[in-house]
């Protein structure tokens, strides 16, 4: 059970670390969001947003710091 508290502790202090960038890049205008590559439709009755362009970047962004993390526990 130890081993879970520390995980559940780790990732509530990055949901932390993660919400107050996006609270910081809204601020700064940070166009998340609004990326070339987002897919926005708007019909008479139907309104559809695919945001592949900030899906693509958070991806990338996340897939670094996953690796540097793997890389500096060895």
């Amino acid at each position: 059970m130890n081993e879970l508290g520390k995980a559940l502790v780790g990732l509530g202090l990055l949901l932390i670390v993660v919400g107050s960038v996006v609270l910081l890049a809204g601020r700064f205008g940070m166009p998340l969001g609004r990326l070339p590559g987002d897919v926005t439709y708007r019909g008479k009755h139907i309104s559809l947003y695919f945001p592949l362009g900030t899906s693509i970047l958070i991806s990338v962004v996340l897939s670094a710091i996953s690796y540097l993390i793997a890389r500096f526990r060895r």
